[in-house]
């Protein structure tokens, strides 16, 4: 009888705002689960669904990384309003530096997009909260608290991700803080802190900052964080299993 190898994560964030009228409320959620392969390659899924500020978003994402924590290819399926919006298939092939996009919505038809892999990529931009947390694995603490610009490639550049799936490239600084201890529904943790900071104006409008604290170990599972500016967000883990 053989005996499944990987290692399964699984959890849920909830999605609170910040702005005064609605202080504390919440305004949607996340259900996400790691796969940790035996080769060490890891699948993520995620299930976000967002309720504030309308229109409502419903999004499904399956995204996996190989050994190398390269992306490999991701599914992205979306809904606004509760109604179709696209969705979309993401392929990788660094052998030949290629990315690939298959992606259909009413607003769009049939789109095949063929890219160059940019320079230098460290991952695929997902939009799930928990997907944000796993990226900030690109940066080496051992360097201390200091800032690198990143290039990612993303479905969406929109800062809700919603548009139907389109490969688009961002280039956004991000910075190791320090490490903090915090608690959260789901517990107690050791965590490192990081900021995301737009300078070039992701989609065209300016992303506020981004504060997120992840777990300080090779999971990067996303703790707490939130977004200052217009969005006035704010993200807890409130259930985690390990």
């Amino acid at each position: 009888m053989s005996i499944m190898l990987h290692r399964r994560i699984t959890g849920a964030i909830r999605y609170t705002s910040k702005k005064p009228e609605r202080l504390d409320q919440e305004r949607g959620r996340e259900d996400f689960a790691f796969t940790h392969h035996a080769n060490g390659a890891v699948t993520i899924r995620a299930h976000c669904e967002i309720e504030e500020p309308a229109p409502t978003v419903m999004r499904d994402i399956l995204y996996s990384l190989d050994s190398a924590r390269r992306p490999m290819d991701c599914h992205v399926r979306l809904s606004l309003d509760d109604a179709y919006l696209g969705s979309g298939w993401v392929r990788f092939d660094h052998d030949a530096g290629i990315a690939e996009c298959e992606s259909h919505g009413p607003t769009i038809g049939r789109v095949s997009q063929r890219m160059a892999i940019p320079q230098g990529l460290v991952g695929f931009g997902t939009h799930p909260i928990v997907g944000d947390g796993f990226l900030t694995r690109c940066m080496d603490v051992a360097k201390g608290p200091h800032r690198r610009e990143i290039t990612v490639l993303l479905p969406s550049p929109d800062h809700r991700g919603a548009t139907p799936p389109m490969l688009a490239r961002v280039d956004i600084h991000l910075e190791y803080v320090g490490e903090a201890e915090r608690t959260v529904a789901a517990g107690t943790f050791a965590c490192r802190h990081y900021r995301f900071v737009d300078e070039a104006a992701m989609g065209g409008t300016q992303h506020p900052p981004y504060d997120m604290w992840v777990t300080a170990d090779d999971d990067a599972i996303f703790v707490c964080g939130g977004v200052g500016g217009y969005m006035q967000t704010w993200y807890e883990l409130v259930t985690l299993d390990r």
